[in-house]
C-alpha cells in the first residue's frame, strides 16, 4: 500500500481506496500505474473507487502542487511553458487511465467531492454517494480553469447548461440535486452503507458474462459523440467478432436447465 492509494482485489472486484483527503501530484502517477495494471488484470470484472477520509476528496493538494508547478508559473519563455504543459498532461493521464479501464468503475463518493475529486468521479462509469455529499468545480474560485476532465466529461452526463453553471460559479451541488440530474445513481445514509452498496453493485456487474460487460463498455465508449449509424456499425462488428463464446453457450444451457449460469469469461 502506498501513502496515497491502496488496492485490494477479491472476488474479481478491485477496490481502489484514496488514503488522503487531498490529491498531491504523486497520486496522479500512482493512479496511472495502478489502473494500467488493472487494465491487464486477468479475471477482473469491476472496480470500486472509495476513500478512507471524511471527504471523497477536497481536490488538488495546492501546497504540493505549487511546489511542482510553481517554478514554471513565473517568467521564462517557450521552454518553461512547454514544461508546464508536460506537467499538466502528466496529471491528466492519471484520470485518463481510470476512464480507459476496460471494466466498469464505480465511484463511492462520501462527503465533499471538490475539484480534482469531481474530475476523478467524472472519469468513472457510475457514481454513488452519501446523502451529505456535495460536488463542486471549485477551480474557478482559485483562478484555475479546471483541466483534469470535468469540463470534458461532465457535459456528456449533465448537458452544457448545468455544467456551465457549475463551472462559472464554482458553487456546491448537493447530493439530492446530483441524484435528480443523474450525476449520481443512488444515495446512502453513511459511508458504511455507501461502500456496502458499491460492493453490491460491483458484484451484480461481476455476475454477468465478463467479456460481454467489457464489450458493452467498449461500445458505449466508442459511441460517445458519434452518430447512431456509427454506433450500430461498431456493435455489429463487435458481435460478429465476439458473440460466439463459451459464456453464450453457458447462458443458453442455464436457461434450458433452469439454473443460475456460471460465466467463466471464455
Amino acid at each position: 500500500m502506498s501513502e496515497f492509494v491502496s488496492l485490494d482485489i477479491s472476488e474479481t472486484i478491485a477496490t481502489v481506496t484514496l488514503q488522503k483527503p487531498t490529491m498531491p501530484p504523486a497520486l496522479f502517477l500512482e493512479l496511472e500505474a495502478l489502473f494500467g495494471r488493472l487494465a491487464v488484470e486477468k479475471g477482473l470484472r469491476a472496480v470500486v473507487v472509495q476513500s478512507t477520509a471524511k471527504a471523497f476528496s477536497f481536490g488538488l493538494d495546492l501546497r504540493a502542487a505549487m511546489a511542482d508547478l510553481g517554478p514554471h508559473l513565473g517568467g521564462g519563455g517557450a521552454a518553461e511553458r512547454m514544461e508546464l504543459l508536460r506537467l499538466i498532461q502528466r496529471y491528466q493521464r492519471g484520470f485518463d487511465a481510470v476512464a480507459a479501464c476496460p471494466v466498469p468503475v464505480i465511484a463511492a463518493v462520501q462527503g465533499p467531492c471538490i475539484g480534482a475529486g469531481l474530475d476523478l468521479a467524472a472519469a468513472c462509469d457510475i457514481r454513488l454517494a452519501t446523502r451529505d455529499a456535495y460536488f463542486s468545480v471549485r477551480e474557478t474560485k482559485i483562478a484555475i480553469v479546471a483541466d483534469l476532465g470535468s469540463l470534458q466529461r461532465l457535459p456528456r452526463l449533465l448537458g452544457q447548461g448545468l455544467v456551465r453553471e457549475l463551472a462559472y460559479t464554482g458553487k456546491d451541488l448537493p447530493a439530492d440535486r446530483a441524484l435528480s440530474i443523474g450525476l449520481v445513481n443512488e444515495l446512502f445514509d453513511d459511508a458504511a452503507a455507501l461502500q456496502a452498496g458499491a460492493r453490491k453493485l460491483a458484484l451484480a456487474i461481476a455476475a454477468n458474462p465478463p467479456l460481454t460487460v467489457r464489450g458493452v463498455k467498449a461500445v458505449l465508449d466508442h459511441g460517445e459523440g458519434k452518430s447512431v449509424a456509427d454506433g450500430l456499425a461498431y456493435v455489429a462488428a463487435w458481435n460478429a467478432a465476439f458473440l460466439a463464446s463459451e459464456d453464450l453457450g453457458e447462458a443458453m444451457a442455464a436457461f434450458v436447465e433452469k439454473r443460475a449460469p456460471r460465466f467463466a469469461g471464455k
